[in-house]
């Protein structure tokens, strides 16, 4: 480890619409478990699916920026797919620390389907958007891509975390066109669905393969660290807390639980 990094543990900043990128967190606390986390929610502006993207970009840059002042964090993970397919190139264009995004896992997807089947459960938004015909292209050409966009899945599970039941029937109907395309793999295109896998998984047990970004981002993650002179060794040897989920409006304590359980304390950010 360098001498500027001697002292001081890793931190990274993770930025999502909602709580949906602490399933990313959870992934890199993982394989990182030295590195402190801040989780950063944009709950003022969820969904971003909805939003036209110049306000993607600016409240993604804006609010990115404004934890930079507040705190060196040597890595900004963007776990959103809309934040990442929109507003990547303005954000490392305005900030000096590296900045990984997230794509839907389908080389992965393509290289563990056996019946070459697969299904991709994502945000209206991330099925239209032309990077994902580039990605099948590029990586699953001979496979059949069964997309399904939910509208309202993302609020569902914002729901689930505030301690409401998911609403398991309707769920279950959004699900049926992977029952019905007998794909045998699955990929989780937004980073909320992870948090209910076990869910997912009870409604579709026919599916073998179940695939999100999550792990190949930690991984990128170190990498990135390990370029910035943090000791390989130093980003697995202690277990950092004092982890934070940070709020860009004011998120009622019925969240606390579930922070909780994933090792985080809730924060307002100060305008």
């Amino acid at each position: 480890m360098s001498s500027a990094q001697a002292d001081r543990v890793p931190e990274i900043l993770v930025f999502d619409s909602g709580v949906g990128g602490l399933s990313i967190a959870a992934c890199i606390h993982q394989q990182l478990p030295a590195a402190r986390l801040t989780h950063l929610a944009d709950n003022a502006g969820f969904p971003y699916g909805g939003q036209p993207e110049e306000v993607v970009v600016d409240r993604t840059v804006g609010l990115v920026q404004a934890q930079l002042r507040q705190r060196p964090f040597d890595v900004v993970v963007v776990a959103c797919n809309t934040a990442s397919t929109v507003a990547l190139p303005a954000l490392r264009s305005a900030v000096s620390v590296p900045v990984v995004g997230v794509v839907p896992a389908i080389k992965p997807a393509a290289a563990l389907s056996e019946n070459r089947r697969i299904g991709l459960l994502a945000t209206p938004a991330t099925v239209r958007r032309p990077y994902l015909e580039q990605l099948v292209r590029d990586f699953a050409p001979d496979c059949e891509l069964e997309r399904v966009g939910h509208p309202e899945l993302v609020t569902w599970i914002e729901d689930w975390a505030r301690g409401r039941p998911l609403p398991e029937p309707a769920l279950s109907v959004a699900l049926q066109p992977f029952r019905d395309a007998g794909v045998d793999t699955l990929v989780l295109g937004c980073t909320h669905y992870p948090l209910i896998q076990d869910e997912l998984r009870r409604l579709l047990p026919d599916v073998r393969h179940w695939v999100d970004s999550g792990d190949a981002i930690a991984r990128r993650t170190g990498s990135l660290l390990e370029e910035a002179g943090f000791a390989p060794r130093d980003l697995v040897r202690d277990q950092s807390s004092g982890h934070r989920c940070l709020f860009s409006a004011p998120a009622t304590a019925d969240i606390d639980p579930f922070l909780a359980r994933l090792g985080y304390r809730r924060e307002v950010i100060q305008a």
